[in-house]
């Protein structure tokens, strides 16, 4: 059964009813069930059978009823996206074989990498790129002869690759080799034999992988700069007012010494008058 509705149909355990009853006794303790309430419902619980009878005894109350166990879905679930689930799409592959002689050949883009891919190059070159490509299984095998040509194979990270190729007066790169490889990603043997050429293998991200750590790079970049901004238009803002603080303190300052300064004159003042009326008092008392 994978229809929802026959959920409640499912046969319910004595633990299910135990919950169900102890979801009861909290109901009755905290006033929300009387006693005959909790005992016609605690009877209805112990004769339930199945979650559909279960599930009204507890729909009113604030503690959600049992939870019926998680259904085993027969549907086949579509595969998120760019995940390597969706890359490993069996079948023969879209090419099994490329040769060059005193030339060349290229396998990228979006192509399909057979269980077993053959190459041979002689005076020439190859290039094998499986950045965008699908596998036809988990486990591909690249067999590669060169005579006195090159090979590349460029794969994506995640990848894991195994080479056992063997080189007289050339050579295989093992470079890549030992890197452990993503959960679900397929892995990738290269095998061959190369006479005075070589067989590569590099990783490397695909354009629209690079483009985008570049724009969030370039984000990167620019939330910095808005964040120096921010802090520089604060600190700025912060030594506005400190300044103006100082010069508004400045002139409290200025303003108190001229006020000091004129209370100053003004006892000098009242002072000397005090002396002038003395000395006119002592000097015209008599007459």
């Amino acid at each position: 059964m994978t229809d929802d509705a026959a959920v409640p149909e499912l046969r319910a355990s004595d633990a299910d009813r135990e919950r169900v009853a102890e979801v009861l006794r909290d109901a009755l303790a905290e006033g929300r069930l009387d006693m005959e309430e909790f005992e016609e419902r605690l009877e209805a619980t112990y004769k339930a059978r199945t979650y559909g009878e279960l599930t009204p005894i507890t729909r009113d109350l604030p503690v959600a009823g049992i939870t019926p166990p998680p259904l085993v879905s027969l549907v086949k679930e579509p595969v998120p996206s760019g995940s390597w689930a969706g890359r490993i799409v069996g079948g023969e592959g879209s090419s099994s074989w490329a040769v060059a002689i005193m030339s060349g050949f290229q396998r990228k883009g979006r192509w399909t990498v057979p269980r077993v891919f053959n190459c041979f190059a002689f005076w020439g070159g190859g290039e094998i790129d499986l950045r965008e490509a699908n596998f036809a299984a988990g486990e591909v095998e690249i067999n590669c002869v060169a005579i006195m040509g090159g090979m590349n194979i460029i794969v994506p990270p995640g990848v894991e690759v195994v080479v056992r190729g063997i080189g007289i007066m050339g050579g295989f790169d093992h470079r890549e080799e030992g890197v452990p490889g993503e959960p679900g990603a397929p892995r990738v043997i290269v095998n061959g034999f190369a006479f005075w050429g070589g067989v590569g293998v590099e990783r490397k991200l695909t354009k629209e992988e690079r483009r985008r750590l570049k724009e969030e790079r370039r984000q990167e970049k620019l939330d910095r700069r808005s964040s120096v901004r921010e802090l520089q238009e604060s600190f700025r803002d912060d030594v506005h007012d400190a300044h103006r603080r100082m010069l508004e303190g400045h002139r409290d300052l200025v303003r108190e010494r001229q006020e000091e300064r004129r209370e100053r004159h003004e006892e000098r003042r009242e002072r000397h008058r005090e002396r002038r009326q003395e000395r006119d008092r002592r000097r015209y008392g008599d007459y």
